[in-house]
């Protein structure tokens, strides 16, 4: 029950936030490194990816 230890699931909430918050800014910095450095390497056309469902 969560009434009889609130400390733990407060706990918990915050490290699976600051988790979650630490994997959305890698991301978000990888996809930034990567898009910087296609445009300066090579200026083909690329094709869209599509999802094939």
């Amino acid at each position: 029950m969560p009434q009889m230890m609130p400390l733990n699931w407060m706990t918990l909430f915050i490290y699976f936030s600051t988790l979650l918050i630490l994997f959305n800014i890698m991301n978000y910095y990888t996809t930034i490194n990567k898009s910087a450095s296609i445009k300066k390497s090579s200026k083909t056309t690329l094709k869209p990816l599509y999802w094939k469902w």
